[in-house]
């Protein structure tokens, strides 16, 4: 008799486990009576588990220098290191996200003109294009450092160069960050989107939308470009890069709400080319290498990194990446990238 209650009592415990752990969603450990000790709650490192579903990185940025002329104030990707990888092993890590299914790569910084005077990045591209054969090849810069002779030597591997503009007055861009000297970074964007079309590379425009460009409309000036895409980013940001006490920049007066930042796309819908892209959308819909070679997790509002593709390979590391590919379709991340299928004319 006494066994069979022990018998029923284990089970009805065990019953009454379960039945916990299905409604609260903490794990429960059992003690060695059969008892139900205290929910253990999770901890940081349990929640942040690699995916279980494979990745395939289409679309990578490659952030291969932190370093940059400018001084962008609410600049997410900061001067925290000056480390460059040889360019060997940079084409040794492409290969390898080849090989994974990537088809488009995009160069960005820091400044990726600022190393080695652009021939770095031009020999990157050149690979990419000319070795790897990738669909698109395209490059984020601010236009301050292009030369001619780098189109004249590069351009015909290049499927499309953004410049970064977040103003059409002068002053304003100033106050942001976005200069260096006397130079006119209008004056830049103009001559670069000359080149573009002179040597035959799709042209677009990014700008950064915060508190000191949120009231400007820029209708005029970006139809006047006609730019194949403007990006328009919700000011982001990403603890240790551009806040808190590590960070190098310090962003929180340049943050909009979501409200006014709606307020500025309205403004401007009748843009074709605009391409909006709020805090949402952007956070974890990209897949970001730094300059190491690790994706980088901005789910958390930081950038955590993975280990570098260089050691693990690309289907390890990218378990770590926080990459929504659901989020990066919905938001327009597969396009039409190749100059070839654009039509454009030139």
């Amino acid at each position: 008799m006494q066994m069979c209650f022990k018998n029923v009592h284990s089970f009805v415990s065990a019953l009454l486990r379960w039945i916990l752990m299905r409604v609260s969603g903490v794990l429960v450990q059992p003690t060695p009576l059969g008892r139900m000790s205290r929910p253990k709650t999770r901890t940081k490192e349990q929640k942040k588990e690699p995916s279980a579903q494979l990745t395939t990185p289409s679309s990578v940025n490659y952030h291969f220098t932190r370093q940059c002329n400018y001084k962008c104030g609410f600049c997410f990707h900061t001067a925290k290191t000056s480390f460059v990888l040889p360019i060997e092993e940079a084409k040794r890590g492409l290969r390898l996200l080849k090989e994974a299914g990537m088809e488009k790569i995009n160069f960005s910084g820091g400044e990726p003109f600022i190393h080695e005077r652009g021939n770095f990045l031009g020999e990157l591209v050149r690979y990419c294009k000319q070795d790897l054969q990738l669909p698109s090849v395209s490059i984020v810069s601010n236009g301050s450092l292009i030369k001619e002779t780098w189109f004249q030597k590069y351009g015909d591997y290049l499927d499309i160069l953004a410049v970064s503009c977040d103003s059409f007055n002068e002053d304003t861009n100033k106050v942001i960050g976005r200069g260096q000297g006397k130079k006119s970074h209008l004056d830049n964007l103009h001559k670069i989107h000359n080149w573009c079309r002179d040597y035959r590379v799709a042209f677009k425009i990014n700008s950064v939308i915060n508190t000191y460009n949120v009231d400007e409309d820029m209708t005029e000036q970006i139809t006047a470009l006609n730019p194949v895409r403007w990006k328009v980013f919700q000011c982001l940001i990403i603890e240790g890069e551009n806040a808190g006490e590590n960070s190098l920049r310090e962003a929180e007066k340049f943050v909009i709400s979501d409200q006014q930042f709606q307020d500025f796309l309205d403004r401007h819908q009748s843009v074709e080319c605009l391409v909006p892209e709020s805090n949402q959308k952007m956070r974890d819909s990209y897949l970001i290498l730094d300059e190491y070679m690790r994706f980088l997790d901005c789910r958390e509002g930081r950038k955590d990194p993975s280990k570098s593709i260089l050691d693990v390979g690309v289907e390890e590391a990218i378990k770590f990446s926080g990459f929504d590919e659901k989020m990066f379709l919905k938001r327009g991340g597969k396009y039409v990238w190749s100059k070839e299928e654009m039509k454009l004319e030139w």
